[in-house]
């Protein structure tokens, strides 16, 4: 009969501790669950072998036993048995020693005979099936920059199933939302997994979004930046009308205080919005245009 180290399986050393072997059965099972490896017959002989050394090195009963009887334990009951009677013989003859012993032979079982060898029936019967959780599952979803602006409702299907999702406002690109529950169904009663949606937003040719601020550029004709005047501007939740100084120069920034994109999960809560001003030279200039800009320039001599 093979014997079987446990450790080795699992592993872990001799002197692991109940959390490390714990640990170490988590870890495995998890690559080698039927779930995750279909169809794959090693793997489940893998798996199956995994399970029956936690089944001992999770008891102490049976850790203990395995640990004192090693590549012998499978004579383990055989063993006692001849131990007692030798202690009853030496009551009446003083006789001692240990012989007899290697010709023992003992059954198997279904699940392993190295395993039912120790402990036939009762150690299948005291086995509870290891509960695991579902794998969990990765989707994508595209928004505008305008759909992340508000909080809004959004449906899309998973693996045949449709999920219907709320969208806080604010969203950020490459943000990760946790769907718990919602991945594959767990087994032997373990939790369902999660699901996992990984948001793109992708900025506009209008505005571009860095954190929760936005940036955009606004052309301004030379008279106004010269003059001054007012001007509309577009913001992402409507028009606003701005003053602009006069002798404004080109590539001038001006900060709108909180006319930039929400705050995740912050209510009322936004970024602000920066303009930069592009100064527009006028081109095809009338005779009498480019007169009283030469007069200009005489002026400023």
């Amino acid at each position: 009969m093979e014997f079987i180290d446990y450790y080795e399986v699992l592993g872990v050393d001799k002197n692991a501790t109940d959390d490390q072997i714990k640990k170490a059965y988590r870890k495995k099972a998890r690559k080698l669950h039927p779930d995750l490896n279909p169809d794959d017959e090693e793997a489940d002989r893998k798996f199956q072998r995994l399970n029956e050394a936690n089944e001992v090195l999770s008891d102490p009963e049976k850790r203990k036993k395995y640990d004192k009887y090693g590549k012998d334990w499978e004579r383990g009951e055989e063993y006692e048995k001849y131990r007692q009677a030798q202690q009853q013989q030496r009551q009446y003859s003083g006789a001692g020693g240990f012989g007899g012993f290697e010709g023992a032979e003992f059954g198997g079982g279904d699940f392993s005979d190295f395993f039912e060898s120790m402990f036939g029936g009762q150690g299948r019967s005291g086995r509870r099936s290891a509960q695991f959780k579902g794998q969990d599952f990765n989707a994508e979803l595209n928004l505008t920059l305008k759909e992340a602006y508000t909080t809004h409702k959004q449906t899309f299907t998973v693996n045949g199933k449709k999920i219907r999702i709320t969208i806080p406002a604010g969203v950020e690109n490459s943000q990760v939302i946790k769907l718990s529950g919602q991945g594959a169904p767990g087994s032997n009663g373990g939790p369902n997994g999660d699901l996992y949606i990984t948001i793109h937003v992708a900025n506009t040719a209008d505005f571009k979004r860095v954190g929760n601020d936005l940036y955009a550029t606004k052309n301004i004709d030379l008279y106004t930046a010269l003059l001054g005047g007012d001007i509309t501007i577009d913001t992402m939740d409507g028009t606003l009308k701005l003053k602009v100084a006069p002798e404004t120069q080109n590539n001038t920034k001006v900060r709108l205080k909180g006319k930039g994109f929400p705050v995740y999960k912050k209510e009322g809560s936004f970024g602000d919005l920066y303009i930069t001003y592009n100064v527009e030279i006028p081109t095809n200039l009338t005779d009498k245009q480019k007169e009283l800009f030469a007069e200009i320039a005489n002026l400023s001599k």
